[in-house]
């Protein structure tokens, strides 16, 4: 163990690879198989998911309400509380172009002010995937015609749940889905620092995991 000199923040780093294959790609997420060298001269080998990232919205009304969905799933079989989410899989999508949709496909609502509320990996030891997570205020519904849900996409339930509950809820371990139990804890400790939300980095910040155009 070594005693950190550096400022305390997350550094691009690569150990040396020896060999890479992927013995399994699905439609969206595959799986990695990595030799890596290790410091002391070992080989380890590494298996992981390969994801193209996500997005997800904490949408907050005026109510101190946050808007969430609920659905099934499968890998851990049950009905889970999240927050509105989805895959970045248009390779360089605008993450904030991709929440957007997320947030009309889910609750058919827009917002008219977007923040980065959050940038992290979901499960580093076991996925690369990356999720941004904006903090989306002023929400009115959507004008357009609704999405036409299809599939596991028809079960999904709506709510709006004051935040200060939904804090209690996590603590209480009520709650386990990893974006919203992150969203819920990110806010309140926003919400409590000098300068509110509004210190919160702008909707466009560079997020060095899953570059992006702007277009």
């Amino acid at each position: 163990m070594t005693h950190a000199t550096q400022p305390i923040r997350d550094e691009a780093e690569q150990w040396r690879v020896l060999s890479t294959e992927t013995p399994f790609q699905g439609r969206v997420t595959g799986v990695r198989t990595d030799r890596v060298e290790m410091p002391d001269g070992s080989v380890a080998r590494r298996d992981y998911q390969i994801h193209p990232g996500s997005v997800a919205v904490l949408a907050l009304d005026t109510q101190q309400r946050v808007l969430l969905v609920r659905q099934y799933r499968h890998p851990v079989r049950q009905r889970l509380w999240e927050l509105p989410a989805g895959l970045l899989d248009v390779p360089g999508e605008n993450p904030l172009h991709a929440a957007q949709r997320e947030l009309f496909e889910e609750a058919h609502c827009k917002a008219g002010e977007w923040k980065v509320l959050v940038d992290f990996y979901t499960s580093p030891g076991g996925t690369d995937e990356a999720l941004r997570l904006f903090l989306a205020t002023d929400l009115a519904e959507a004008e357009e015609e609704r999405y036409a849900a299809h599939g596991e996409e028809l079960e999904i339930e709506l709510a709006r749940v004051p935040l200060g509950e939904l804090v209690a809820l996590v603590l209480a371990g009520e709650l386990h889905n990893p974006t919203l139990v992150t969203g819920v804890l990110a806010l309140q400790a926003a919400l409590a620092a000098p300068g509110g939300t509004a210190a919160l980095r702008p909707a466009g910040s560079p997020w060095p995991a899953r570059p992006f155009g702007h277009g």
